[in-house]
């Protein structure tokens, strides 16, 4: 099967859809399919793994992604050959799929990876609720209909579909993560970094941005610091360089910047052991849809402090793999608290924590999205090509 993911970015920029793009394609690839990924960007990266497709686009500032509203000829001619098409961002790389494949019956399936309505909020803060609800509204309930299958990675973001007026059927299909290093992870040294054996490291892994709600997180913690004295926070992960300076400048004036540590983004396959290191993980973002870097802590045998919200709750069962706060600091901080005092807590939380974490293991949910693919595809096999479609491909061969 020739497989074909459209993606707006890809590598160098990291994401959860980076990543799991990458995870899905190698796993996919080890069952005797062809994947590609087609995306936006510098057609000079050297890429290390096969069949990425780039074609050029217009960078936004730092932030990894590229605007374009074509392929170039390459590109779509190459994805015309494809049997199925997955698609992970539904305004350029989605509009794109619909141009370039819906004319020649190539089933396309997308997933929906993000909380678009409070993007829109985080980034433009100035725009009233209704308004960027109102436009997804008008975007989102057409774009499904016109693919094949609307897929999400949890039950939470199913329901802000529906919110949308998204009326086609929705598969839940949990984004996979390769747990195997995770697992087996040894932690590195602490004395490294700075720690002593019984510190208390909390520990963030992720991008650092608007939507992630780090501000939150700092304050929290540093309400619990101040009561416990060897509660540490770290913080890995890198964003853009101005909203980097800002998190930077907010610990400064915090007078924290001896217990929290910022050390930017580390090597992918390096993570497990930096999360093995550590002893619980947090988050304060309420803007996922099903938050890898939550699994892959709890894969690594951490407890998880986060806020109830789609994504998050979907993940995390409160009192079970960690604790669930509304979005309320002094709440949020009371449960960061009881958990940095309590050593059991943290084990037991912990084995549950990584037991939990199986159901999302990447063979798992590969195999599942597999099965779509092959449905989809049956289902297209099944509608006559038109007249016009004929004329497209004696058309594209004759310019070939």
């Amino acid at each position: 099967m020739k497989i074909g993911m459209m993606v707006d970015s890809y590598k160098p920029y990291i994401s959860g859809i980076t990543n799991y793009v990458e995870v899905n394609k190698e796993y996919l690839e080890k069952m005797g399919h062809e994947v590609f990924v087609f995306t936006f960007g510098d057609l000079d990266y050297k890429d290390n793994e096969k069949n990425i497709i780039r074609s050029p686009g217009v960078p936004l500032a730092d932030s990894g992604f590229y605007l374009s509203l074509r392929y170039k000829r390459f590109a779509w001619k190459l994805l015309r050959t494809m049997d199925v098409v997955h698609v992970h961002h539904p305004f350029l790389s989605g509009r794109l799929a619909l141009r370039y494949c819906r004319p020649m019956k190539i089933p396309i399936i997308y997933t929906n990876h993000t909380r678009y309505d409070l993007y829109a909020q985080a980034y433009f803060p100035l725009m009233p609720d209704e308004v960027s609800t109102g436009l997804l509204q008008a975007y989102m309930p057409s774009f499904c209909k016109a693919v094949d299958l609307v897929v999400t990675p949890s039950a939470g973001m199913e329901r802000i579909l529906r919110e949308l007026e998204v009326e086609e059927p929705i598969e839940i299909v949990p984004n996979g993560v390769d747990l195997r290093n995770f697992k087996s992870a040894k932690p590195l040294s602490r004395a490294k970094f700075g720690y002593k054996k019984n510190d208390v490291i909390l520990v963030y892994a992720g991008r650092i941005a608007v939507e992630k709600n780090l501000p939150f997180l700092i304050e929290a913690f540093t309400g619990v610091a101040k009561a416990i004295p060897n509660v540490h926070l770290l913080l890995i992960g890198g964003g853009i360089q101005q909203y980097e300076e800002e998190i930077h400048t907010l610990i400064k004036q915090l007078n924290f910047s001896k217990r929290i540590k910022a050390i930017g983004r580390v090597p992918y396959e390096q993570l497990p052991q930096y999360l093995a290191m550590c002893d619980v993980f947090v988050t304060a973002s309420v803007t996922e849809v099903h938050p890898l870097s939550v699994i892959e802590a709890m894969g690594a045998g951490l407890p998880v402090m986060g806020i109830e919200s789609v994504g998050v709750g979907d993940t995390v069962e409160d009192g079970v793999t960690g604790f669930l706060s509304t979005e309320d600091l002094p709440a949020f901080t009371a449960k960061l608290t009881r958990l940095c005092l309590d050593p059991d807590l943290r084990a037991k939380m912990g084995k549950s924590a990584r037991r939990a974490s199986s159901a999302y293991a990447i063979e798992r949910t590969t195999q599942m999205m597999f099965n779509l693919y092959q449905s989809v595809i049956k289902k297209s096999k099944k509608k006559k090509l038109n007249w016009g479609v004929k004329l497209q491909k004696l058309l594209q061969e004759f310019i070939s």
